[in-house]
């Protein structure tokens, strides 16, 4: 008895065939942990290529090289922290303190939830992201919380042209807080919401008490400058 061939299709061996959307995902995701890691410069198209289990030209064929697929990764982050930091924000009708509460939160839950994102946009160390870096991410905030001390500052008699320097002081106090707790998640047993009451407490409390017209208590011991200079 002659046996029929089957026209039941085998299954196919070895990898999966993606999409082209898919590839690139894969890819993405891929670098990202590579990127978190080693740093642009640490890792090579060698080994994106290795992890994701295809060829060095699949790479080049989606992005064009590493920095293409860097530039991809970074703006992505950006996007993320920008977004949530805007909405927590953006809130109508709140007032500063929780303003300050809420963009203290979101900033942290970004460390927390996305680490390996964090490492990505505050190494800051390559010029390929379009899509800005960590320090403009801070800048483009400060811009946002300048507008909210600046019109608190006119209400309480304070000169509303240091408004830019206080809402930098701000972020930038938030920023490197919430960059040393998760740097620091060994040797610190404070939670996220503990680290943000501390922040928020330096922050507000400090707001609270400002001097209209702040001196240095130690300028009278300081050199003073040459009249001239030769």
């Amino acid at each position: 008895m002659t046996t029929q061939p089957s026209t039941t299709p085998r299954a196919r061996r070895g990898r999966v065939r993606m999409t082209r959307q898919q590839r690139r995902e894969q890819l993405v995701g891929v670098a990202r942990e590579l990127f978190a890691e080693r740093g642009l410069d640490g890792t090579s198209v060698e080994e994106i290529a290795a992890h994701a289990e295809v060829s060095k030209p699949v790479v080049y064929e989606h992005f064009g090289g590493k920095e293409g697929l860097y530039a991809v990764v970074v703006d992505r982050e950006v996007r993320r922290l920008h977004d949530a930091i805007y909405q927590a924000i953006s809130r109508p009708h709140t007032d500063p303190r929780s303003l300050i509460e809420l963009g203290t939160l979101a900033l942290l839950d970004y460390i927390e939830e996305e680490p390996d994102g964090f490492r990505i946009i505050s190494r800051d160390s390559s010029p390929y992201a379009p899509g800005g870096t960590f320090q403009t991410i801070l800048s483009s905030v400060a811009s946002r919380v300048e507008g909210l001390l600046a019109s608190q500052f006119e209400r309480r008699g304070f000169d509303p042209g240091t408004a830019p320097l206080y809402s930098q002081m701000l972020v930038g106090l938030v920023a490197l807080a919430g960059q040393w707790w998760v740097e620091s998640h060994n040797q610190t047993t404070l939670t996220k919401p503990q680290v943000a009451a501390h922040l928020v407490n330096l922050a507000w409390n400090g707001m609270r008490n400002l001097q209209p017209q702040p001196i240095l208590r130690v300028s009278d011991a300081l050199p003073a400058p040459d009249a001239e200079q030769d």
